[in-house]
């Protein structure tokens, strides 16, 4: 699932989302990697439609000491900035 940041922290900024409920990405494991390598294999896909041209970051949180706030992994990515 992606959908566009409601509060974005670039100019694009989206939010890629698996549909099984993994915690965060200490809890990836044989058994539901490939729902993670689905988003990554889609990323680059989106980047582009994006107009992102190879320019742009993916990121996650991991804890509430890493600044995870929604307990559900999830990816950023985020580009536009110059």
């Amino acid at each position: 699932m992606a959908f566009r940041d409601i509060n974005p922290a670039a100019p694009v900024h989206i939010l890629l989302i698996p549909k099984v409920h993994i915690a965060s990405a200490n809890d990836i494991t044989t058994e539901n990697s490939a729902f993670v390598t689905k988003i990554f294999e889609i990323i680059p896909k989106i980047a582009e439609s994006e107009g992102l041209c190879g320019n742009y970051r993916v990121l996650t949180n991991v804890g509430k000491g890493g600044g995870q706030e929604i307990f559900h992994l999830h990816f950023h990515l985020m580009g536009g900035l110059t």
